[in-house]
């Protein structure tokens, strides 16, 4: 035990003519406070905030009616209760020292020098009275504990004090966390919880409402700073809470300083949920300035023990702090305090020195006493008003605890007194005097069930078990708002969701929250620092939500769902029948079947005619069959791919044009070597007999039928299903393409020795285009050929030009199918159509002419040659010479 020597010197020698008495030389220096005293055989210390914080320079303001009043009153009720009690501390009496700490730290601690005057060790042996005896000292009380405070940050100054002296001290109100620290407050208790464990409750409470982006403010002082550290760290370590702001709230707040704590608030208006740690008054003037700022409605507030049920912080700002949700420690109205203390009156009460003040304030009059002026505005005290039947009367909320800390400490008392005197029935020299650091392990080892039948009992840390209850302020009906009890946390929480109410009746949980949920199909893109917050974006284009951060790409054959949370397989489509695409090509290509059947059953049919003869008859059905497949063609293009159908796409894609050119071709190069040839001689050529041309047709038609068995060979026909041709940006529009595996440049290909076929036969129908139209062919087929030329040189940028349209297939497919049907169309109507015509509806023109030598046809060509050049030298008007009159219809025929 540390022992501090007190040396006073007044002068050497006191003045005093009486025998000095040094208990009053305390009073008069102002060290011996103003308190209540009960005797006893073991005292009990007391704090209690008796009066509010006073004005700058004054100790002590107002008188504080519950929590000072009623508490006190709680402690002197349970000491009466307990030294009436055969059963606890028999036959010894406990007695108290009661100071008031004016809710105010430094002069609590001037005070709780009054319960370690006994521990001070004085040298008073400069001090002697006028008679030059030594001074009478009466021996001072000696304090085994107190019970207190109540207020953080005074319990943290006078346990530091009491901690030098090893007085235990219980507490009834103080939940500040720091003071679980046993190293530093080993002697300190308390029968309430930590605020660390209601800010582990009011986590829980954040979290179970579904809020992750909440605000804390704190009144300055040990209690708010403690209380909201406690929640950052709890919310830290469970993770999933964001702080947007924490603020502080002075101790003494300039004017506007809590407009300004609302404008920073709404700062980060997203975190409606405001977390509070703050008294009374700084709680009430925070609604205020909410009120003021016309954010009704907007807060949602979870406050702390010191906002509990409490109606004084929300009195006229009841529609701000609608829906706020509120914590108190579990208590219980003590029934027999209500009878003792409704029963206190100015005659049975006189122990308490602050009662008259109490009683003034309470039923607002004025009592007359000596020295004081009566104050005639003021309604003058009868003696005769009864508490709450005469003044408004509800138990204190910290009434439980001050009783149960009482009881701890007289249980601690009994079980050392029954450990250490165990035949004695009074104070034994064992407990006298008490030795603290014994009592307080006495003190730790209670477990009994307090005044409102729950248990008592301490932690190695000295702090009592977490219980709280659940409220939350509501105005169901404007005539009865009040607190309604929502819920309770013991170790965990238990909240009744459906019964909780918020601004306006609204029962559904208003949000708190930094960023909202993404939709489905949205990633979360995380705010560097604040996990809690984040911004959606979309997954766009072909990507779909693979989880909550990642958007990942679908796979080549499949798209995104219209919300983006999966893949679906891509439409497989391919042209269809009745597609506009088709029913065109399909039209012509009928149409084109038609005449060329008709074409060759006329052909068949006047098979030995002059015109059919002389037309080439083996040449005509080769070139015919051509035309039949060139329109054949457009079937295999439209109908469903398949391996069958692939295969002869790549046989008769360009076998239709090959025959049909080599045919054209065999035609122009034997007309053109046989003039060639009679400018020379009059021998007729080699191979212009029948048999040499079909030779020379299927010749030329054998190297495209070899090229295409190559390809057969090389890369067997197959299909395939393209998702790329038809992939725009937006995948609602995405289809696969059933196909054959032929791509534009193997389109190409198989059509390039087609048109080198038909280029030649152009180079040759140019050449030959100087022979007398009444001789040969050349001419029609020079005129189909610059036509054919022509639909093809159109063929190619339409065809090409749509490689990146979403119609490609479509396009593409028809481009070559049309250009193939007019081309076709173009050769039929040229060569043939005349013929026919002539051969149904001119059958007098198709009689057998005389036959003239290979010489005389030459000859008769030239002269008509010579005479055709001559004549275009003429001026109009002059008669123009006309060839040897042969008919029309006579042509060139070799030798049958």
């Amino acid at each position: 035990m540390m022992v501090i020597k007190l040396i006073l010197k007044v002068g050497g020698v006191n003045s005093n003519p009486y025998c000095c008495h040094l208990s009053l030389y305390f009073a008069q220096q102002g060290v011996q406070p103003q308190s209540i005293k009960i005797e006893g055989d073991i005292t009990l210390g007391g704090l209690f905030p008796v009066h509010s914080r006073g004005p700058a320079g004054v100790p002590c303001g107002e008188i504080k009616r519950e929590k000072g009043i009623h508490r006190l009153e709680a402690m002197l009720y349970a000491l009466d209760q307990i030294n009436s009690d055969p059963d606890l501390l028999p036959n010894i009496t406990l007695g108290a020292r009661i100071l008031d700490t004016c809710s105010r730290d430094t002069y609590a601690l001037e005070q709780s020098l009054t319960f370690v005057q006994a521990l001070i060790q004085k040298d008073n042996s400069d001090v002697r009275c006028s008679n030059g005896e030594p001074p009478i000292i009466p021996k001072p009380e000696r304090v085994v504990g107190v019970i207190g405070a109540s207020g953080s940050s005074v319990s943290i100054m006078v346990a530091n004090v009491l901690r030098l002296f090893a007085i235990p001290q219980i507490s009834y109100a103080s939940t500040a966390p720091e003071l679980s620290d046993n190293s530093r407050y080993e002697f300190f208790s308390r029968v309430v919880p930590p605020d660390s464990y209601q800010a582990q409750a009011m986590v829980d409470i954040v979290k179970a409402m579904g809020w992750n982006y909440v605000s804390t403010l704190a009144s300055e002082g040990n209690y708010g700073e403690s209380g909201v550290d406690a929640f950052l760290q709890i919310s830290r370590e469970a993770g999933g809470l964001c702080i947007a702001q924490s603020i502080r709230i002075p101790r003494e707040p300039r004017p506007g300083e809590f407009e300004k704590v609302i404008k920073r608030l709404m700062e980060t208006s997203n975190a409606r949920g405001v977390i509070i740690f703050a008294n009374e008054d700084d709680i009430k003037r925070v609604l205020q300035a909410a009120k003021k700022a016309n954010l009704t409605g907007h807060f949602l507030f979870v406050g702390s023990d010191s906002w509990g049920a409490k109606s004084s912080p929300i009195e006229n700002q009841e529609e701000v702090a609608e829906g706020a949700v509120t914590i108190l420690p579990k208590r219980a109205s003590i029934d027999g305090f209500d009878q003792y203390f409704t029963s206190r009156s100015l005659e049975n009460n006189r122990r308490n020195i602050w009662f008259a003040e109490f009683w003034e304030d309470d039923f607002k009059c004025k009592l007359t006493r000596p020295g004081i002026k009566y104050d005639p505005g003021r309604r003058k005290c009868t003696g005769e008003e009864r508490i709450s039947r005469d003044s408004q009367y509800e138990q204190e909320g910290k009434v439980q605890f001050v009783i149960d800390a009482v009881y701890a400490m007289a249980h601690a008392l009994h079980n050392m007194h029954l450990d250490l005197c165990p035949s004695s029935t009074g104070v034994c020299e064992k407990m006298d005097p008490v030795e603290g650091r014994m009592l307080l392990h006495y003190i730790h080892s209670v477990n009994f069930n307090g005044s409102a039948g729950t248990g008592v009992m301490f932690n190695e840390n000295g702090d009592a078990p977490g219980r709280y209850d659940i409220f939350q302020y509501q105005m169901s009906n404007i005539s009865n708002p009040g607190y309604k009890v929502i819920g309770q946390w013991t170790n965990h929480l238990r909240l009744n969701v459906e019964e909780m109410q918020w601004s306006g009746g609204e029962r559904k949980i208003p949000e708190s929250v930094c960023s909202f949920p993404c939709e489905p199909g949205e990633r979360k893109k995380m705010v560097k620092g604040v996990p809690c917050c984040w911004h959606c974006e979309l997954c766009d284009g072909y990507q779909y939500q693979l989880d909550e951060f990642t958007c990942d790409m679908c796979p080549f054959d499949m798209r995104p769902l219209k919300n983006r949370t999966g893949c679906r397989p891509t439409p497989i489509i391919k042209l269809e029948w009745s597609s506009p695409w088709a029913i065109i090509p399909v039209f012509l290509a009928i149409l084109g079947i038609f005449a060329t059947t008709g074409v060759i059953g006329t052909f068949i049919r006047f098979n030995d005619t002059p015109i059919v003869r002389a037309s080439g008859r083996e040449l005509s059905y080769v070139l015919l069959t051509g035309i039949f497949l060139i329109y054949l063609i457009t079937f295999l293009m439209i109908a469903e791919p398949s391996v069958a159908v692939c295969a002869f796409r790549r046989l008769l894609l360009g076998l239709g044009m090959c025959i049909s050119y080599s045919a054209m071709l065999t035609k122009t190069n034997r007309i053109y070597r046989i003039f060639e040839q009679g400018k020379k001689s009059v021998t007729p050529p080699k191979f212009i007999s029948p048999t040499s041309q079909l030779i020379i047709t299927f010749i030329l038609i054998s190297v495209q039928v070899l090229g295409v068995f190559v390809w057969f060979g090389v890369v067997p026909p197959h299909t395939n299903i393209d998702y790329e041709e038809l992939k725009p940006p937006n995948p609602e529009f995405a289809r696969g393409i059933l196909k054959c595996d032929m791509s534009d440049l193997s389109l190409i290909y198989c059509l390039s020795y087609s048109i080198l076929l038909m280029v030649t036969c152009t180079v040759y129908a140019i050449k030959s285009r100087g022979v007398p139209e009444t001789f040969n062919e050349a001419k029609p087929i020079g005129f189909t050929m610059y036509t054919t030329c022509i639909i093809w040189l159109a063929f190619v940028p339409i065809f090409f030009g749509t490689s990146q349209s979403t119609e490609k297939m479509f396009i593409q497919t028809t481009t070559l199918t049309v250009s193939m049907s007019l081309s076709a169309t173009v050769s039929l109507g040229m060569l043939y159509i005349p013929k026919v015509y002539v051969i149904i509806f001119h059958p007098e023109q198709n009689v057998q002419k005389r036959k003239r030598s290979f010489k005389a046809v030459v000859t008769a060509a030239t002269v008509s040659t010579r005479l055709s050049q001559k004549s275009n030298d003429k001026q109009n008007g002059e008669s123009k010479m006309e060839p040897d009159s042969l008919g029309a219809e006579e042509k060139f025929c070799s030798p049958a």
